[in-house]
């Protein structure tokens, strides 16, 4: 790593946020993440750590990985994954849901809460879409869409509890950002 990166407050934020679900290290062989063949028994069994898993970094040193070289690959993600288009209290949302599921899960979980074909792509569609919603509709839509596909895992009863507190969390979060936004953005 070379040279000092200067953070945002709102990427510090996130980073903490999520960093706070994920915690550190841990080899569970139940949960296909920790596989870098991102299925449980396919490829090596390498465990996931500051929510950089096996499966995303196949050729990472998770076990040793310290939390600033997770900070600096989160940062180098949050700058390409186009998050930064959105107002705040849906960064951490969508950043949360692609760390957690992956982009392309987390793009779709938003056009679906806004109602538009969920391929994924967020593109004119779906920013048209979500700038004619009120920012409370889109996060609570989100994180129900979320909690559903949550729900539909075959994973769900052995992972299902730390799940729902990451989403109840979610929504503390949520209501946070959003009475913030809204103090920032009175007229």
């Amino acid at each position: 790593m070379s040279g000092i990166c200067k953070y945002s407050d709102i990427f510090l934020e996130i980073f903490k946020r999520v960093v706070g679900h994920e915690g550190g290290y841990q080899c569970n062989a139940k949960d296909p993440g920790n596989w870098t063949g991102g299925k449980v028994g396919s490829g090596e069994l390498k465990g996931t750590k500051y929510g950089l898993s096996a499966h995303s970094y196949p050729n990472l040193d998770i076990k040793n990985i310290t939390l600033e070289e997770a900070k600096l690959e989160y940062y180098n993600w949050y700058k390409i994954s186009g998050i930064i288009k959105f107002c705040n209290p849906m960064k951490y949302q969508l950043f949360d849901a692609a760390f957690n599921h992956g982009q392309n899960w987390a793009n779709r979980f938003l056009q679906r809460a806004v109602g538009v074909t969920d391929d994924g792509i967020i593109g004119r569609v779906t920013m048209s879409a979500v700038s004619s919603c009120d920012v409370e509709f889109v996060l609570i839509k989100f994180i129900a869409v979320r909690t559903r596909f949550f729900t539909d895992l075959s994973t769900y009863d052995e992972f299902g509890r730390g799940w729902m507190r990451r989403i109840a969390t979610n929504l503390h979060y949520g209501a946070e950002d959003i009475k913030r936004y809204k103090k920032q953005h009175e007229y």
